[in-house]
């Protein structure tokens, strides 16, 4: 169960025309576990602008495909890690679960959506119609109808599922189970489980190359990347992250550069970010000094900047990957939890 950590969320513009309006600034949206908020940040002046009230325990981000409305799950489950006795943590909130929806030109929490017990994340089908949600303490993926707001079905995916990627062409989407050391994959048009492959101890994240085919799965206690064919549901190459005894390498978030060259992988304790070579499948070099705990990491869509949310430090860092040195690391409080990219019209 994934503690200690906020998820921040990160969204970007990148300075274009979009469908008439005026050019966009990028933005970074943080959803800060604690405080309940989701923090903006924009990165070319290193400072929040802007905090937008959710409600609880908010992890789990996406965007709209308009970029109009950015999606929150949210939690009632009080936070615990690892061995905790349950019996001695607060009652939960079940009336708290959901997906919130922030209209972000209002800058509010517009509506609240049923996200099954404890949604921690989440990804967007590729026409924007449904929402795959990982429950965590129910072992299932919620599969969600935006219009009308109803769970369309539970599918069992593994023991603590966390991660949840949708595949490039839309016929699978892919959930971790960190428990059971696998990544479900679950046909899209049926809604039933198609595969299940081992990839290494407590998986976190997946995310895919730009072929369409070939995903990477961050190994939390593995320290590895596993290199998986989902065509074929193999398992093609464990990539071994390095650390030491008092920083221990464990792979958390990921994100591939918009030319899809490198593959950019949190370490969490282990205070960098491991750069790999999506072609050769080999780790290029380490960017040490992150920050505290980085978790979760989205990257700009210039592919200039990589940013990484790090919850125990209550901070943010912008990495300049030209130098591959942290410019910034603006405090967010709350914990930070995830990251991930678009933008607003000024």
């Amino acid at each position: 169960m994934r503690t200690g950590w906020s998820i921040a969320a990160v969204v970007l513009a990148t300075g274009v025309l979009t469908h008439g309006c005026k050019p966009q600034r990028e933005l970074i949206y943080v959803s800060a576990e604690l405080s309940e908020q989701i923090v903006v940040i924009d990165p070319s002046r290193a400072e929040v602008v802007r905090r937008i009230p959710v409600g609880k325990r908010p992890r789990g981000l996406r965007l709209s495909l308009d970029e109009k409305l950015l999606y929150v799950a949210q939690s009632g489950s009080p936070r615990a890690g690892p061995g905790v006795d349950a019996s001695k943590l607060p009652p939960a909130d079940r009336a708290a679960d959901g997906v919130g929806v922030i209209d972000l030109a209002a800058g509010a929490r517009v509506r609240t959506l049923p996200g099954g017990q404890d949604p921690e994340t989440f990804d967007l089908s590729r026409d924007g119609k449904y929402l795959y949600v990982s429950n965590e303490e129910t072992a299932e993926m919620s599969v969600l109808d935006v219009s009308n707001g109803k769970i369309l079905k539970r599918v069992p995916v593994g023991e603590e599922p966390e991660g949840v990627t949708v595949r490039p062409d839309g016929r699978r989407v892919y959930v971790t189970s960190e428990e059971e050391g696998t990544i479900v994959g679950v046909d899209t048009a049926t809604l039933k489980p198609v595969a299940s492959v081992m990839t290494g101890k407590r998986p976190r994240s997946i995310v895919f190359a730009r072929d369409g085919r070939t995903a990477f799965v961050t190994n939390e206690l593995d320290a590895t990347v596993s290199v998986v064919d989902t065509d074929t549901h193999r398992v093609l190459q464990q990539i071994a992250i390095p650390g030491s005894e008092q920083l221990p390498a464990r792979p958390m978030g990921a994100a591939v550069s918009p030319n899809g060259s490198q593959l950019y992988v949190s370490t969490g304790r282990g205070r960098a970010v491991a750069v790999i070579d999506v072609e050769k499948r080999e780790l290029v070099r380490m960017i040490e000094g992150v920050g505290t705990r980085p978790w979760g990491i989205v990257i700009s869509r210039d592919g200039k900047r990589l940013y990484t949310a790090n919850g125990p430090s209550d901070d943010v860092s912008i990495i300049d990957l030209a130098t591959a040195k942290v410019t910034h690391r603006i405090q967010v409080g709350g914990s930070p939890w995830g990251l991930t990219t678009g933008g607003q019209a000024r």
